[in-house]
């Protein structure tokens, strides 16, 4: 997807932060995983419209810079920094070709990976990832789940989400997600499919340890509603884990 596509439907994703499952099981499951970050500098790489970026220093967190491709994503986020200053710091670049000052605690990439298209794109951003760390430091985002690739019996729809591909994908192969918001309103983007082991092995050509993949969770305060069976049975998102 093209960076002027992006820039199209930044009002639409910006909405779309607020449909159920970001809030009950993505938002859920990441502060989950990062655990206390209080006093920790951390990188939001594909930052959107920084939505993660504020929440991460709200939790805590010393200093937050995001990063995203978009141009209008950028300002939506810079808008709300004025209107709302925490003190996050944006910067529009492409995750692959940024260069950060200094080293971080933490990078955080919600839905980046995906969109390398390329085995050598997707070492990119998780060399940057990595070069961005100091030792000991983690990154830890959100994917496409790449264990569990589109299939005709699944449906995600009353969750918002609309996700179709092939059920056998190869290497590049796009998932398109439609994605529609509380007022009605629908946006569409695609990903592009690796292979699990595509993603092992660019970790660990990157330099990361203990990489893992992280199952979602659902909110606690959700627990026991059967809204979420089918989604926590066959989630169309996950979680990842590593360390410099």
């Amino acid at each position: 997807m093209s960076v002027a596509q992006y820039d199209a439907i930044a009002a639409a994703y910006q909405d779309s932060k607020q449909l159920p499952f970001r809030r009950h099981v993505e938002r859920h499951t990441l502060f989950e995983a990062l655990g206390d970050i209080r006093g920790l500098r951390v990188l939001d790489l594909a930052c959107g419209e920084g939505f993660y970026t504020r929440l991460l220093r709200i939790a805590g967190a010393a200093e937050v810079t995001g990063v995203d491709i978009s141009g209008e994503m950028i300002r939506l986020a810079e808008r709300q920094e004025r209107e709302n200053p925490l003190g996050c710091r944006y910067v529009c670049s492409d995750a692959a070709d940024y260069r950060p000052e200094g080293t971080v605690d933490l990078v955080v990439a919600m839905y980046l990976l995906h969109y390398a298209g390329s085995a050598d794109k997707l070492l990119r951003f998780l060399t940057v990832a990595h070069a961005a760390l100091r030792p000991g430091g983690r990154l830890v985002g959100f994917n496409d789940n790449v264990l569990n690739p589109p299939r005709g019996t699944v449906s995600w729809s009353k969750y918002g989400i609309v996700k179709t591909g092939p059920a056998v994908p190869t290497a590049g192969a796009p998932i398109r997600y439609r994605l529609t918001n509380a007022d009605g309103a629908s946006f569409e983007f695609d990903n592009c499919y690796e292979s699990p082991e595509t993603y092992r092995r660019a970790f660990g050509e990157a330099g990361f340890r203990e990489f893992r993949w992280l199952g979602v969770s659902l909110d606690p305060a959700e627990r026991g509603n059967p809204f979420w069976d089918d989604f926590l049975a066959n989630p169309p998102v996950i979680g990842f884990t590593a360390s410099r």
